[in-house]
């Protein structure tokens, strides 16, 4: 199981508006990390869970900020309407479609998911499914 993912992104306050936009139509919360030296970032997690965790920062190592090939973080939603809305936050705050909303039944019959990137090519998934939703 996941303890947290931590995206990279080269302005943190560029990245803000599209992270807090897309948490939100997920229904996740933001928490104020606490301070370990690094940068400063932004966590988003479940109501009432301490893990997992997403967080959001410039890298630790003060290098550039890429993405990785390959790499994506995909976030349980809590329904089909806050998969839509997570990829319409996304596509209105400087995102890019990687995949429109909608069923993948060759993944389970009950999946519904899209995808999407970041202003920064993180890519990202918002996924739906009735048997996921224990872990919110």
């Amino acid at each position: 199981m996941i303890s947290h993912a931590t995206l990279g992104v080269r302005d943190l306050t560029r990245a803000a508006p599209f992270y807090r936009a897309v948490a939100a139509a997920l229904e996740l919360h933001e928490r104020k990390p606490e301070p370990d030296g690094g940068p400063e970032m932004l966590c988003f997690l479940v109501a009432g869970r301490h893990v997992p965790r997403l967080y959001i920062s410039t890298p630790f190592d003060e290098g550039a900020a890429t993405a990785g090939n390959g790499t994506m973080v995909a976030l349980i939603a809590p329904s089909r309407a806050a998969v839509d809305a997570a990829h319409a936050a996304a596509l209105a705050h400087g995102g890019s479609c990687e995949g429109p909303p909608g069923p993948r039944p060759h993944y389970e019959p009950d999946y519904y998911g899209a995808y999407f990137r970041d202003p920064d090519g993180n890519k990202l998934h918002a996924v739906h499914r009735d048997a996921l939703q224990a872990f919110r």
